[in-house]
């Protein structure tokens, strides 16, 4: 039975270690919880937005973001610009695409296979990341092959699912991800202002319990390479074990698709800006 991570600490289950460390956290949230993974977590599997659980606590003074301020709907996706380009530097213009689209009169056999096969499966062209992936087409086809479950068969909600592609997005500071998911996220049910939050490099916190633990759980998993026992704990209670793997999959795998866009230079998809300050020092 799924119960919020107050009770969860309160039960005395996990180490004495992790309780005091979590104390402060587990404070803004009330003692009840989400069902686990199979309920209601804020959109359902088929990606519509759904409202939000009566029993979670309401994001608590959340301050407008850049994205929302001065906007309505989702039209202000497009109006926070980043006050920094994509290589961090003030004023510059992106660095030159360094592995761009491959001419088709240029592709090996197994190139023209692995793009065949892609369009097949995505019903679209090769893009984004896939275009320097595709310098080994069998890595692009492997690839695409996890991507298919983790964006479209996994037990993750889309709200949850988005949401930590974001997180991740932001920690390898990757524009295009950024791009390409933000207006995806809001659809799913993400609170823009979260994400506003998430973009300035702020720490999250005071919001719903499962966007909590979602920031959480990814923020650890990037930053300390591994997971607290309470933070586990209370992931395995709120979206099973199944969950769990699925999430971590979902980090591991935007990570490295955030590496071969950063190593590529691959530019954002045709009419994005960039979005994302400097962390701040």
């Amino acid at each position: 039975m799924a119960f919020s991570r107050r009770k969860f600490i309160q039960t005395g289950v996990g180490s004495a270690v992790a309780v005091a460390a979590s104390a402060a956290g587990a404070a803004v949230l009330r003692n009840e919880a989400l069902p686990v993974a199979g309920g209601n977590m804020g959109s359902d599997m088929g990606g519509r937005a759904t409202p939000a659980e009566p029993n979670e606590p309401q994001a608590a003074n959340l301050p407008p973001s850049p994205q929302a301020a001065g906007a309505q709907g989702a039209a202000h996706a497009n109006t926070y610009q980043s006050p920094v380009t994509w290589a961090g530097a003030p004023n510059v213009v992106m660095a030159p695409d360094r592995m761009p689209e491959i001419p088709a009169d240029k592709m090996t056999d197994a190139q023209k296979k692995a793009v065949e096969e892609f369009a097949a499966g995505r019903a679209t062209p090769v893009f984004g990341p896939f275009v320097p992936l595709l310098r080994s087409p069998e890595v692009m086809l492997r690839t695409k092959a996890m991507g298919d479950y983790l964006r479209f068969r996994s037990v993750l909600p889309p709200k949850v699912s988005e949401y930590a592609i974001l997180i991740t997005a932001r920690h390898w500071s990757n524009e295009y991800e950024w791009a390409v998911h933000f207006p995806i996220a809001e659809k799913a049910g993400v609170n823009p202002d979260l994400l506003g939050m998430l973009a300035e490099g702020r720490q999250v916190k005071g919001v719903y319990e499962t966007d909590q633990l979602i920031y959480e759980f990814c923020t650890e998993l990037l930053k300390n390479k591994c997971v607290s026992d309470t933070t586990y704990h209370w992931a395995v209670l709120k979206i099973g074990e199944q969950g769990v793997i699925d999430l971590t999959a979902l980090v591991g795998y935007y990570s490295m698709l955030a590496l071969v866009l950063n190593m590529a230079r691959t530019p954002l998809p045709a009419g994005a800006k960039p979005a994302l300050p400097l962390f701040p020092r």
